[in-house]
């Protein structure tokens, strides 16, 4: 099973829905938060299933906070991340993911892109295809998933990413926020 992550697209579906089409042989789109409405419109767009859970700036748009996605190789725990406060650390999410008995995490808000293994528990966060933090490029993730392996690839949009300096306090509190 080929599976393609997206997180924090923020309203900006056009790359992802582009990267899609390039690929060959993907068999989910998971989508982690942010915007649930981004999840939908790629959901239509799209011939192929999605995921998707709720992020910390979709309010009443979506209702799943986490998901577990079931798969030859285990189960594997899927979030935004902003209610386990990844930004703070993983030892929540970790935590959750543990008693829940699944073998990764995929999850985003941080904007950052990180793949590697901790304790046995495989950790991916896909980055921000948008908004990258940091002045990184976009970035997603494809993860190939087998009875014996989990292996993923984070990847990096050709052009860089043009940064733009999002204003208004409110905004900034809501994204930076790991509660709302």
């Amino acid at each position: 099973m080929r599976i393609l992550v997206f997180s924090d697209t923020h309203g900006k579906i056009d790359k992802a829905a582009e990267i899609y089409h390039q690929l060959k042989d993907i068999d989910l789109v998971v989508h982690l938060g942010d915007l649930w409405t981004d999840s939908m419109r790629l959901k239509e767009l799209l011939p192929v299933s999605l995921l998707a859970v709720k992020g910390n700036m979709d309010g009443a748009y979506s209702r799943e906070e986490y998901r577990i996605l079931e798969t030859e190789f285990g189960k594997i725990y899927l979030a935004h991340g902003h209610m386990e406060n990844v930004k703070q650390g993983l030892d929540t999410i970790l935590y959750k993911a543990e008693s829940l008995g699944c073998k990764a995490v995929f999850f985003g808000h941080t904007h950052i892109p990180l793949f590697r293994q901790v304790d046995g528990l495989y950790l991916l966060n896909p980055g921000s295809l948008s908004l990258p933090a940091g002045g990184r490029k976009g970035s997603y993730a494809v993860v190939t998933v087998m009875e014996d392996e989990l292996d993923a690839s984070i990847l990096y949009e050709e052009a860089p990413q043009t940064q733009k300096k999002e204003s208004g306090f409110l905004k900034n509190l809501l994204n930076n926020s790991d509660r709302f």
